[in-house]
């Protein structure tokens, strides 16, 4: 499982974040836990795919924002009890 975030430039309100939400899990099916906020000018979900840094930029565009950058990095799901 991976995590992807992508920076994204032009969120104002939480409609725009439910754009955002919307127009990744409509391009990405296997996207899980989709969150967008507007004040760290992000979104952030988890998915077993190969996702390109093209694709993603391609969905964000189309919406109007600006996309501004990726990171993808191991999602590691911590334990219930876990600490730390």
């Amino acid at each position: 499982m991976k995590k992807i975030t992508v920076k994204i430039e032009g969120m104002m309100c939480a409609m725009c974040e439910a754009h955002i939400n919307d127009a990744i899990r409509n391009a990405f099916p296997a996207a899980k836990k989709v969150v967008s906020s507007r004040k760290k000018a992000e979104t952030s979900f988890l998915t077993d795919e190969e996702i390109s840094e093209e694709q993603v930029k391609s969905v964000i565009d189309k919406t109007g924002y600006k996309f501004q950058g990726m990171k993808t990095e191991a999602f590691v799901k911590k334990g219930l009890f876990k600490r730390g």
